[in-house]
């Protein structure tokens, strides 16, 4: 490995917009891995700034850490991920991300009617929650959320 392949934090940091703090949480998940400098500095790789560009992708989508975790975790540590590794990864969080524009699809056009609260509060719901059958589902919204 190369010196010019590794990035202290700071310039790391000024690469991927992230505080030097939320780069360092990161490593302590696990979603990037330092390397240590004869003066005991961290050292990233230089493909870290993808890793770290994906981790502020996939959270901005709507996936946990959880999630992001368990994708990253695909990714080889200590060389830089190649095209293979990342559609890989790509259609691994496909469903998911498919599974969410679901979601707020059906919430978008359920908003203006039930949402199944089971609140019984607002006209329609005589029409949509007759008798309140919609409580034997659970609380909350269930008809959007189911």
């Amino acid at each position: 490995m190369d010196k010019n392949d590794l990035l202290p934090i700071g310039e790391l940091s000024r690469r991927t917009g992230l505080s030097v703090s939320a780069i360092r949480y990161y490593e302590d998940k696990g979603l990037v891995e330092a390397f240590r400098s004869s003066g005991n500095q961290r050292r990233f790789l230089r493909s870290d700034i993808r890793r770290l560009s994906f981790i502020l992708i996939a959270q901005r989508m709507g996936l946990s850490l959880g999630e992001i975790e368990a994708q990253l975790a695909r990714l080889p540590q200590g060389r830089t991920p190649t095209a293979h590794d990342w559609r890989s990864i790509s259609r691994a969080i496909r469903a998911i991300l498919d599974e969410r524009i679901a979601e707020l699809q059906r919430t978008r056009d359920r908003l203006d009617g039930c949402i199944g609260c089971g609140c019984l509060s607002l006209r329609k719901c005589a029409l949509y929650n007759k008798d309140d059958r919609l409580a034997v589902k659970g609380p909350g919204p269930n008809q959007v959320l189911a």
